[in-house]
């Protein structure tokens, strides 16, 4: 069984910009966390937390599956960076206050290269809510990868 870790201890994110709770499981190909809609925070609107939020706790579902792998091998997170999504379908147009999510991802492709490919969903109660196939990129170096690119 693998370790199931904080987690603050795999993703990067910070105070209000950490959008997940908690990791329930993982492997080496999936990952699965947990989160509550918040009632207030950076993303509220007075019908709850638009839907387009969803892809953030898909990549943040992410980082946390790449962060557990690091931990595993005895490294720490790195930064990683969303390049896009495919195909988002959301059942509704906000998630509600209070309301518990569990947002999964599965590795679909994963290139020596850094890219990547993971199915996403995200679900309440069982209910499917939405789904994506998300593309990111974690580079070897994340800031000589900023340095590069501030030219």
């Amino acid at each position: 069984m693998n370790t199931l870790y904080d987690i603050e201890r795999v993703v990067p994110h910070r105070g209000t910009m950490l959008l997940i709770d908690r990791l329930l499981e993982w492997d080496s190909e999936s990952v699965a966390v947990a989160l509550r809609v918040p009632a207030d925070g950076p993303f509220n609107t007075g019908e709850g937390v638009p839907a387009w939020v969803g892809v953030e706790y898909m990549a943040q579902t992410i980082a946390a599956w790449a962060g557990c792998r690091a931990r595993r091998s005895g490294g720490e997170p790195s930064i990683g960076f969303l390049l896009g999504t495919r195909r988002y379908v959301c059942a509704q147009a906000h998630f509600r206050p209070g309301a518990v999510l569990r947002v999964e991802a599965r590795c679909e492709l994963l290139g020596d290269n850094g890219l990547g490919m993971f199915a996403c969903r995200i679900l309440e109660g069982g209910n499917e809510l939405a789904s994506a196939n998300v593309s990111v990129y974690e580079p070897a170096d994340a800031k000589a990868y900023l340095e590069s690119n501030e030219a």
